[in-house]
């Protein structure tokens, strides 16, 4: 357990001048309030705290953050209260430990709404003060190396938690060694037999690598020293994770990834690295597409370094990165590289670029209402991979890979992307679905008459374009159904002789809309142009003894509420409680029992089924979106699609079939094509009765020897 006697001098050795007593009254206030109370492990609580107070040092942050990390867990696990804090530690190290309390309640595996709502309060606590979100990544990473005392249940959901969403925070702040820890601890958990077999692959070649890696060191400090070149040169190992994906990505053999070796070349200036590029050219032959110029455009999070890909002297591929020092620092630390709160300094003006990120999740959050919607937004601006085009005034934006000419136009401002409907790259007229490249010129031609296409939905990356796209078609399909509404309506009302508008101004009004759920007039009447309600509804609210003579269709909401309970669904699905409805799967996702799914009302056709992370799913329009579950019992198969790359060999398929069949699964269509590279492709579609089945199944097929991956299709 580290001590803290090594933590202070840690702080001593980057902040000679650091207020050391704070440091010290945290520890000691942490060790009286947490005396007694023990982790999973056995061990004292202290040593989390401790441990946290450790990587943050790592990190290299000032006392108010070391104090608030020994201070992390005392408003939630003890009776320590926040006017104590306060009155000890001052109101910064408090306000910091509540971010951090608030963020250690959140539940990743509860409803979508909770969900959200959690997400957005840390998007908000990060917004606030950056170093909360600090010692909650260092305190995810304690507890993931302690991840093994967790029940196994908790062991995975915890892991999963970790990728979906601090990993990518990580990576997003610039902290890669967080992200690669936290990715490959988390890789453990979630795929163990696939991290077991890379990490026996890595260690039996692991002599022959260190030569190897020697060898390439040597012969670059050699050219380097004759070019008169002072440098540091580094070799390393790519993460298990990172190679896994690879594998996946490439759909090949661990022994078909080339850079699982990445060499670093560290000198002086700009200058020298620009120069030492040209000497790794001259000695290697670089792979064209594979050099990218990170110093003359940084990424978001300020990261710096020139990458290239060369044939080596043994003719593989080497992969290489060339930065200074200083860039160096920034590329360990990340964000907290920039962020200097010594003396009561704040972040560096020039320096606010970095968080411009985390500023649009800021803005979004305040117009995404629909939690699925909120979580999209924030699935894209943590995984992204840039690419960097300029504006016709030579200003540099960045944007996700894949992005097209109307994300540009809503990342200029969102009228132009309302009106954009052209665009010119380089000069030359491109498709709206046009993916940039990164150097390329943008030009958008827009036109007030013109406006957003619900297919923009189809091939957009952005969120930005995203929402406001959707925002703009939802503005448009209220202002049809309000006038829809309003004219199917006044025909009732005239019917039974009664005046729309006379009611609408009316006392009663208020009342009436109220008892359908709504908070204005122009809401139920968008709600009876939907079908969400009906005319006649509204009519006998108006004149409740009125008795109609003849009955008019009711919307199929209405209908589900007030559908009688029987024992036994027909389907699979509860629609909000109410059983036995008309029920359609999607056959883009083919949602399984125990997923969480969402519904999408068509009139005359009922509701399809869709899983909530569909993109269909994410596309649709929330008005017409119903929640669902699953029925507790039910003895339905569900087809699902499975892909399989393996090795090939004689008898392959009778022992793939054959793990099917101990599977308990049917085999309902199958498809075998065998590649030119001795692979072979296999793909199933069979029938499961919930997602564990197919877990079960995949896992079966994943033990089978010379198999390389299997995975669900259809995603």
């Amino acid at each position: 357990m580290i001590r803290i006697t090594d933590i202070l001098d840690s702080v001593s050795s980057y902040h000679p001048e650091a207020d050391l007593d704070l440091v010290e009254r945290a520890y000691v206030y942490s060790a009286r309030i947490h005396d007694g109370q023990v982790r999973l492990s056995g061990e004292p609580y202290l040593s989390h705290p401790l441990e946290v107070a450790g990587l943050l040092t790592q990190l290299k942050l000032d006392t108010v953050s070391l104090a608030a990390g020994l201070l992390h867990d005392t408003l939630e696990d003890t009776n320590a209260t926040a006017e104590e804090l306060t009155k000890i530690f001052g109101p910064q190290v408090t306000q910091i430990v509540e971010g951090v309390t608030k963020l250690s309640a959140l539940s990743f595996r509860s409803s979508e709404d909770r969900q959200a709502e959690s997400i957005r309060k840390m998007i908000l606590a990060m917004a606030d003060d950056i170093r909360v979100i600090l010692i909650k990544l260092c305190d995810r990473v304690h507890n993931m190396r302690t991840l093994q005392f967790q029940k196994e249940h908790k062991q995975v959901r915890i892991a999963q938690e970790t990728v979906d969403i601090y990993a990518p925070i990580a990576n997003r702040l610039g902290i890669y060694w967080i992200k690669n820890e936290l990715e490959d601890i988390a890789f453990m958990y979630l795929f163990p037999h696939e991290y077991r077999e890379i990490a026996g692959q890595v260690a039996r070649k692991k002599d022959e690598r260190e030569e190897y890696v020697e060898t390439i060191k040597d012969i670059i400090r050699e050219k380097m020293t004759q070019a008169h070149l002072s440098c540091t040169v580094l070799g390393r190992h790519k993460n298990f994770s990172g190679i896994y994906q690879k594998m996946m990505a490439q759909q090949v053999s661990f022994e078909e990834v080339y850079d699982i070796l990445g060499f670093r070349i560290i000198l002086d200036t700009v200058q020298q690295c620009y120069e030492a590029l040209g000497i790794i050219h001259s000695v290697w032959k670089p792979i064209p597409k594979r050099f990218k110029d990170h110093i003359g455009i940084p990424k978001p999070n300020m990261y710096q370094s020139l990458h290239t890909t060369v044939i080596g002297p043994f003719g593989d591929r080497i992969e290489i990165q060339i930065r200074t020092k200083e860039m160096d620092r920034v590329a360990r630390h990340g964000i907290a590289a920039h962020w200097q709160y010594k003396e009561g300094k704040s972040v560096d003006e020039n320096e606010g670029q970095v968080f411009a990120w985390l500023r649009k999740l800021v803005e979004e959050q305040e117009y995404l209402k629909d939690p699925d919607e909120f979580m999209e937004t924030v699935r894209l601006e943590l995984f992204p991979d840039e690419v960097y085009v300029f504006t016709p005034r030579g200003d540099v934006l960045s944007l996700p890979k894949g992005a097209t000419p109307v994300d540009f136009a809503y990342a200029i401002h969102s009228e132009v992307g309302n009106q954009c409907m052209g665009a010119k790259v380089n000069g030359r007229m491109v498709p709206l679905k046009y993916e940039l490249k990164t150097g390329q010129r943008v030009d958008i031609t827009s036109s007030a008459k013109h406006k957003p296409s619900r297919d923009w939905l189809n091939f957009v990356k952005t969120a930005r374009a995203r929402s406001r796209i959707r925002q703009h078609i939802k503005a448009e399909e209220r202002k049809q159904s309000l006038a829809l509404g309003r004219e199917m309506c006044e025909k009732a009302f005239r019917k039974y002789g009664l005046s729309l508008n006379s009611c609408l101004k009316s006392a009663e009004i208020r009342k009436v809309v109220e008892s359908f759920g709504y908070k204005s007039a122009d809401d139920l009447l968008a709600a009876v142009g939907y079908g969400k309600a009906t005319p006649l509804q509204v009519v006998r609210r108006f004149a409740p003894n009125l008795q109609a003579d003849e009955e008019q269709r009711e919307s199929i909401v209405h209908k589900l509420k007030e559908r009688i309970r029987r024992p036994k669904p027909k389907s699979g699905i509860l629609v909000k409680g109410v059983e036995d409805v008309l029920v359609r799967y999607g056959k883009c996702c083919k949602p399984l029992p125990g997923e969480p799914v969402v519904g999408y009302i068509t009139r005359g056709q009922g509701i399809t089924v869709h899983r909530t992370i569909c993109a269909h799913a994410l596309n649709m329009d929330s008005a017409r979106r119903i929640e669902l579950e699953w029925a507790p019992e039910t003895n339905e198969l569900y087809p699902v699609g499975i892909h399989v790359l393996c090795h090939d060999r004689m008898g392959l398929l009778a022992n793939i079939t054959s793990a099917l069949s101990t599977a308990e699964t049917n085999i309902l269509d199958a498809n075998v094509i065998t590649r030119a590279d001795e692979k072979a492709e296999c793909n199933f579609t069979i029938s499961v009765t919930d997602a564990q089945h197919l877990e079960k199944v995949i896992k079966s097929i994943k033990s089978l020897k010379n198999v390389i991956t299997a995975r669900r299709t259809g995603i």
